[in-house]
């Protein structure tokens, strides 16, 4: 029997600065989703029983103080967010954001970003950072991203990611921008969330969107517009073992997606020296589409034919700009959204 070598790819040594740079902007981007908040956790322990252990006390001080900032619009640094970092990151797939309609900044917003991918790098790079020109496409807007609120009890870690514009995804938080009179807010949610990820195979467009009317219901409540977005692209930057739904895998990781909040998609790519596998994404294209809003009238108390109605005006929105610009980005006319 031949026994079967795995043969590894070795980047070039001759690579050239520009290219180490996008590699080495998104390898701190991996670490960061993956790493930094264990990492800050451990570090917080670590310290108290050590001679610096006054940092951890004073800020766990700091840390009481300041506990209801992320339920109040966290605390956005532009400076963190216009880093030239976020620039090489941009580069690196390269990532762009398109605009098919003014957002008028009078009113608030809930963009709906599909779909999630693995580590939503379109979101957060179009979103969370100044790379892809978003004040400047849309001035008088500012984004407010959701994450999981687990996140925000990391030590160290929340004030990190509060810089870049992530608040809470719980209602009272992710509600508070919206309740802005002047209006010039927006909350962008990736709507299938955690779940969706799980579905975030190179070549599908699975929308995890048939039953998710959370979200209209806020947009209604708080007379919100409501933005469609999809990011094409998403899905393309990592390989993940296949787990189709009814298999052992995918029934242990929605299980453990259940009991822990997050889901544990087994994604593989390429590595830093090498592009054979490791946790760094393909260098494959995002195009970002921010579509056109929805306009959505203000009621405390929607019914549910009235959530119905929008829920269905969103997925046909959603539908028709998938449908309007999949032929720019090399998707067959024949392929359309599976909402599940």
């Amino acid at each position: 029997m031949v026994e079967r070598k795995m043969k590894i790819d070795f980047a070039p040594v001759n690579v050239p600065l520009q290219r180490r740079l996008q590699t080495a902007a998104v390898a701190q981007w991996v670490f960061c989703f993956l790493g930094l908040a264990p990492t800050c956790i451990l570090l917080f322990f670590y310290l108290l029983f050590t001679r610096f252990w006054l940092i951890s006390v004073l800020y766990a001080v700091w840390w009481y103080y300041d506990y209801d900032t992320p339920a109040r619009g966290g605390r956005r640094a532009p400076f963190l967010c216009g880093l030239k970092l976020w620039k090489h990151m941009r580069d690196y797939f390269p990532i762009k954001l398109v605009k098919t309609a003014d957002l008028d900044p009078r009113h608030n917003y809930i963009l709906g970003f599909h779909p999630h991918g693995v580590l939503v790098a379109g979101a957060f790079t179009n979103f969370c950072t100044y790379a892809t020109g978003f004040p400047q496409l849309f001035p008088g807007i500012t984004s407010y991203m959701l994450m999981l609120p687990l996140w925000f009890r990391a030590p160290f870690f929340r004030d990190y990611i509060m810089c870049a514009g992530l608040i809470p995804s719980d209602k009272e938080s992710a509600t508070y921008p919206l309740r802005m009179r002047r209006g010039g807010s927006a909350v962008v949610i990736a709507v299938g969330g955690a779940p969706e990820a799980l579905d975030a195979h190179p070549g599908t467009f699975n929308v995890l969107l048939a039953n998710k009317k959370g979200f209209i219901k806020m947009a209604i409540e708080n007379g919100a517009h409501l933005v469609p977005v999809f990011s094409f692209g998403e899905n393309e930057v990592f390989d993940q073992v296949e787990n189709p739904r009814g298999t052992w895998l995918r029934w242990v990781q929605e299980k453990l997606q259940s009991i822990m909040g997050i889901s544990l998609p087994l994604f593989h790519a390429r590595g830093i020296f090498q592009y054979s596998f490791g946790l760094m994404p393909y260098r494959r294209p995002i195009h970002t589409v921010v579509g056109r809003p929805i306009k959505v009238e203000k009621k405390r108390k929607p019914t549910a034919e009235e959530l119905d109605a929008l829920h269905q005006l969103y997925m046909d929105e959603l539908s028709n700009l998938f449908d309007e610009h999949k032929g720019k980005y090399g998707i067959d006319k024949d392929v359309h959204l599976n909402f599940v």
